[in-house]
């Protein structure tokens, strides 16, 4: 009988050890030569990497969110906060800026380069499938131009995370970017309002710096 009595566990014990376990905890992992981090809360996962280049004047994170909840939930770049470890944050700037900024005063070379890093990036996802992402936006935006510069402003306005609402199954990605005055962000910590979470990621100063190269797909510019 005192055998027995010893292998109980006290309930409040089994409920601390029950929620520490079911804790939310980022995962890293690497794959198309990108160090990516992702977090799930409530049915709701955020996943992203930075990007090997800069654009103008900004630095670029690809990212991906999945609605794994039972409501609809909106999503917006502005929801993507950096904060450097000095205390100082930088909010991601509107895609419609970043898209009109790329018209006036991007060429063909740097949109080439960002649609290049991009996509390594994302074709090394094969289990990632967007309803409603990078993707299927490039295809409709390409369909509906002739001209080689409207060609390289439609793929990068289709690169640019956009505001989207996203139903219960449904998901998307794109990239989200910071005014860095053409630096990396280094490191700091990423906060993601979304879903009614707040999603915290550390963020490594040192990330792999793929090639720029196209994989498994030519470049449509």
């Amino acid at each position: 009988m005192q055998f027995r009595r010893s292998l109980r566990v006290p309930a409040v014990l089994v409920s601390v050890l029950f929620h520490t376990c079911a804790w939310p905890q980022v995962i890293d992992f690497e794959t198309g030569g990108l160090r990516y981090k992702t977090l799930s809360k409530g049915g709701f996962t955020v996943m992203f990497a930075p990007l090997p280049t800069t654009v103008r004047n900004y630095a670029v994170l690809q990212v991906a969110v999945a609605n794994g909840s039972g409501i609809a939930w909106p999503v917006k770049p502005e929801d993507f906060r950096f904060e450097r470890p000095d205390g100082t944050s930088i909010e991601a700037v509107a895609a419609t800026r970043v898209i009109n900024e790329l018209l006036d005063r991007g060429g063909r070379n740097d949109v080439i380069k960002l649609v290049s890093a991009y996509e390594a990036g994302l074709y090394g996802l094969p289990r990632f499938q967007s309803t409603n992402g990078y993707q299927l936006r490039r295809q409709h935006a390409l369909a509906e131009v002739q001209s080689t510069r409207i060609k390289a402003a439609a793929a990068a306005s289709a690169i640019a995370f956009v505001p989207v609402k996203l139903n219960p199954g449904q998901s998307s990605d794109g990239a989200v970017f910071y005014p860095s005055g053409g630096k990396p962000l280094g490191p700091g910590r990423l906060v993601v309002r979304a879903a009614g979470e707040v999603f915290d990621f550390i963020v490594d100063a040192d990330t792999p710096r793929p090639s720029l190269e196209l994989r498994g797909k030519p470049n449509p510019l």
